[in-house]
């Protein structure tokens, strides 16, 4: 089991590393990629739930959003019916990087998965939809303050 782990660990570290020297010509930097993306799939998200979709903490999330909304990609709202939710969206700017995202998202999927028919692929998806399930829940437990038993 653990090199599967680690194989799934040395992708993401990979793909990671080439986002972060390819994002820099749209002054994106270190990981700020995803939260853009998730912002503009998601119109409207709120940071919380945006940090448990990304699988960070709250704190981790608020940095990024700030330096995003800083940098001119996002902006906040605030909530038609409770001014104390601010709703995040991406501006122009962030529109404009979100379509070279995807480009990109899409070259990584057609190199990452040469060679694999389509029933192989849906059959990965579902297999690491299953990893990815069976993590949170352990996910969840420690982000509680709890400590797994090894």
């Amino acid at each position: 089991m653990r090199e599967i782990l680690r194989e799934i660990g040395m992708i993401a570290r990979a793909l990671d590393s080439i986002s972060n020297v390819e994002f820099k010509e749209i002054d994106l930097t270190k990981g700020q990629y995803l939260y853009l993306v998730r912002i503009r799939e998601n119109p409207g998200i709120i940071q919380e739930k945006l940090a448990e979709m990304i699988k960070v903490d709250r704190t981790t999330a608020a940095r990024a959003i700030q330096k995003l909304e800083a940098q001119g990609f996002i902006e906040k709202k605030d909530d038609e019916t409770n001014k104390k939710i601010k709703k995040l969206f991406t501006t122009e700017k962030g529109d404009h990087a979100y379509s070279f995202l995807k480009r990109e998202a899409d070259h990584s999927d057609k190199v990452a998965l040469a060679g694999f028919t389509q029933e192989e692929t849906e059959a990965l998806l579902r297999y690491l939809q299953r990893v990815r399930q069976n993590v949170e829940v352990d996910w969840e437990f420690v982000k509680k303050g709890n400590k797994r038993e090894y």
